[in-house]
């Protein structure tokens, strides 16, 4: 791929790469958490946890990045405050993670939380009615039921975020090396005269990488709904 992609194309796809790895990474614990209190809470605000959850899916991805651009850049207080620590996230390839997370986040929570739902709930209360705790109950019982569910929201969100553009290049723009990914690449390579060829390498790049996750996705929730079912 190294000989076949110039040095500026391999260096978007190796940094979408992380971006997406990360944003998932980092999604995941919350996206759990935030899956089963949607599924099983009842609670004051759960609704209104739910339109926040899955706001940034109907905004336009330009508003979630001016939005991101505003609480995080160095002027504003939060912004701030995380350059006191030495964490600066505008303009940096971790803002790109961050609104990459942002914009993935929906599509894994929903995954979650139908796979949760679809847990029949008297399994859940038969553990609890033996003495064990909620966490044991969710790790023994929910977790490895709605596991597939859990890989298919992963893959959704990578997926996701490899291909988010609008609200990476308003919050984090378009540096070649820090935070060119490989829509923007694409977009760019675009903008110049002679660049349809690198676009078009990178173009196939993302549609294989995309097709792949799916694919290895599909195949683990299969082994995993096997797993379960024995």
């Amino acid at each position: 791929m190294t000989g076949w992609l110039g040095p500026e194309e391999w260096a978007a796809v190796a940094l979408s790469l992380r971006v997406a790895f990360w944003a998932t990474l980092v999604s995941l614990p919350l996206g759990l958490w935030v899956a089963m209190l949607l599924a099983r809470g009842r609670f004051r605000g759960r609704e209104a946890l739910n339109v926040v959850v899955h706001l940034p899916l109907v905004l336009p991805p330009v508003v979630v990045g001016y939005l991101l651009l505003e609480t995080f850049s160095p002027a504003a207080p939060v912004g701030r405050a995380l350059a006191s620590i030495g964490v600066e996230v505008a303009f940096r390839w971790t803002g790109a993670a961050l609104a990459a997370a942002v914009m993935g986040f929906p599509l894994m929570v929903r995954a979650i939380r139908l796979a949760i739902e679809a847990v029949d709930p008297r399994l859940e209360q038969a553990a609890a009615t033996l003495g064990a705790s909620r966490v044991r109950v969710f790790v023994t019982i929910t977790l490895p039921l709605a596991l597939p569910g859990v890989l298919a929201g992963a893959v959704l969100c990578f997926a996701k975020a490899m291909g988010e553009f609008g609200a990476t290049i308003t919050f984090v723009s378009n540096i070649p090396g820090e935070t060119r990914t490989l829509p923007s690449a694409i977009y760019a390579f675009l903008q110049q005269p002679g660049g349809e060829g690198a676009a078009l390498r990178l173009v196939v790049v993302s549609v294989a990488v995309a097709a792949l996750a799916l694919v290895a996705s599909e195949a683990l929730a299969r082994a995993m709904t096997r797993r379960v079912g024995s």
